[in-house]
């Protein structure tokens, strides 16, 4: 953050200096008391089960200042500054500071390929201009607000993730980050639960783009019906990409060789060959996504096609162990993701067994069995040999997958522990190993011993 000083932080968030120097500049935001010092702007948080405010005091030993919602007096040499609200206020000042930025700023949104979107489009766009970009999961409520504080003004562009799982977060999202270019990667099923309905999901989604005018633009997935369906009530220019005809950035003869993805970009009539390190049809409509913003920003296709040669992403992780192959995808999970993921595997080139180890997909509410029997009914009709699940849940994608395919040899496990000792006894050499799951199930851990 280009320091600011306690003096404006009270006048953006309409806050009180209970104690302190008006002076005292701030050059960063800070939400983990043990991560403070000089400089810092302690946020004190108040969750479900820890509020933050409890350690202001061991936060402020390194120095620091603070926010505080519930303090109304108070003597110290540190900067107090009583907010209403605490996070709120940490939202209004990234949005104030982010007024400050004269650089573009894309956003990335969507149910499933936000991350590896995001990451596409930096690589993609660090060929010709300083790249500030979120790091790991850093698109909530407050991790939005943590990104923006990182700024320094110095950069070209940011691309910025912003994700959502109730509604009107989207619409605070937007008051912070301000995008002139939007990318909706698509729209899934991922916190149904909490958003009732695919429709909803996108007009929420959508509150990302209301404020993009007519010298920006938003990418949607062209494959996608739900945003299609809504293509006409953007505002500002509108850029398609996908494998249908009708896309302005269309993907052809898309195709897995050498263990790489090959495929066709045709876009104004001209077509071009693109070879990238990552697997999944998926990936390359993510892949599109950055061609598209890239030469919306001026970006020669040349460029942005050799970044994309050694490009491997964070999310979906290959190993080839000495004597079987593992695919890491075990991040997180919704049925759209699950799909492509078995869809890699069964295009993978495996001397032995193809073998699918899934976890439970979460927060897909009341219609989440039928979800998991999709999927598995899904999985039942591709190349795979063996499937291992655990969860209650999976149990149904089992199900859906031997209703498909009653020679599919699978297995249901409750325990993580029953699960990892089965495997160790029956993961054959040759054999291609898929791990995917949401995050809660912890699947990783399993990873973390195969990987040893």
């Amino acid at each position: 953050m280009r320091a600011v000083t306690v003096k404006d932080i009270v006048a953006v968030t309409g806050g009180k200096l209970l104690c302190g120097e008006e002076t005292y500049p701030i050059t960063n935001f800070s939400t983990d008391s043990r991560k403070m010092g000089e400089g810092d702007l302690f946020v004190p948080i108040i969750g479900e089960r820890v509020d933050g405010h409890d350690f202001i005091e061991s936060a402020l030993k390194n120095g620091g200042a603070t926010l505080t919602q519930k303090h109304e007096k108070m003597e110290d040499s540190h900067p107090w500054i009583f907010v209403k609200d605490t996070m709120k206020a940490m939202q209004k000042i990234a949005g104030w500071y982010r007024g400050n930025m004269q650089f573009p700023i894309i956003a990335v949104t969507g149910s499933v390929g936000k991350t590896t979107t995001r990451e596409m489009i930096t690589r993609a766009l660090e060929s010709d201009f300083a790249v500030f970009h979120t790091e790991g999961n850093y698109n909530s409520q407050i991790g939005v607000p943590l990104t923006i504080a990182r700024m320094t003004g110095e950069e070209q562009v940011a691309v910025l993730e912003a994700g959502m799982s109730q509604f009107g977060e989207m619409a605070q999202l937007e008051k912070m980050i301000r995008p002139n270019v939007v990318v909706f990667t698509n729209i899934g099923v991922a916190h149904i639960e909490n958003l009732g309905t695919q429709e909803n999901i996108c007009k929420e989604k959508m509150e990302l783009a209301k404020h993009v005018d007519d010298t920006g633009a938003i990418f949607i997935n062209g494959d996608d019906e739900v945003l299609m369906a809504h293509k006409k009530e953007f505002c500002g220019t509108v850029i398609t990409y996908g494998t249908s005809e009708r896309c302005d950035y269309q993907a052809k003869d898309i195709r897995m060789e050498d263990g790489k993805m090959k495929f066709t970009c045709k876009r104004r009539g001209e077509e071009f060959e693109v070879v990238m390190d990552v697997l999944g049809q998926h990936n390359v409509l993510n892949a599109l996504a950055a061609f598209g913003v890239s030469e919306f920003l001026g970006l020669s296709l040349d460029k942005v096609k050799h970044q994309f040669e050694q490009f491997k992403g964070t999310r979906q992780q290959v190993h080839t162990l000495p004597k079987y192959t593992v695919i890491d995808d075990t991040y997180n999970a919704s049925p759209d993701s699950m799909k492509a993921s078995i869809l890699v595997l069964s295009e993978m080139p495996c001397k032995g067994r193809r073998v699918a180890v899934l976890a439970d997909m979460l927060e897909l509410g009341e219609k989440s069995e039928e979800y998991h029997r999709e999927v598995g009914s899904f999985l039942g009709k591709k190349q795979i040999d063996s499937l291992y699940v655990f969860g209650s849940m999976s149990k149904h994608l089992l199900e859906g997958a031997k209703k498909v395919n009653e020679h599919l040899d699978g297995k249901h496990f409750t325990s993580r522990e029953e699960l990892l000792t089965f495997l160790k006894s029956n993961i054959a050499t040759g054999d291609c190993v898929l791990f995917k799951g949401s995050n809660g199930m912890k699947l990783s851990e399993i990873v973390r011993e195969f990987l040893k």
